[in-house]
């Protein structure tokens, strides 16, 4: 009676075998580094835009730029 010539474990007839899994895990952790040494962009602040003061009898209208640039797409 013979071996046969290739063992069957669970782990080769699942595709995963030691070398895959510490390739992958090398891949991983390369990655990871990439993703650490990569600089970051620099976070703008927004400059605070000061509201216009309501009006004191109501209403609150008023025809800005973008209001009469969307009145002249209106026009046929």
């Amino acid at each position: 009676m013979t071996k046969p010539s290739h063992p069957t474990t669970g782990e080769e007839r699942s595709g995963l075998n030691r070398r895959t899994l510490f390739a992958g895990a090398s891949t991983v952790g390369a990655l990871a580094a990439a993703a650490a040494l990569i600089p970051r962009a620099p976070v703008e602040e927004t400059a605070a835009i000061k509201a216009k003061p309501a009006p004191t009898k109501g209403g609150g209208y008023s025809l800005s730029d973008h209001v009469k640039q969307y009145y002249q797409t209106t026009r046929i």
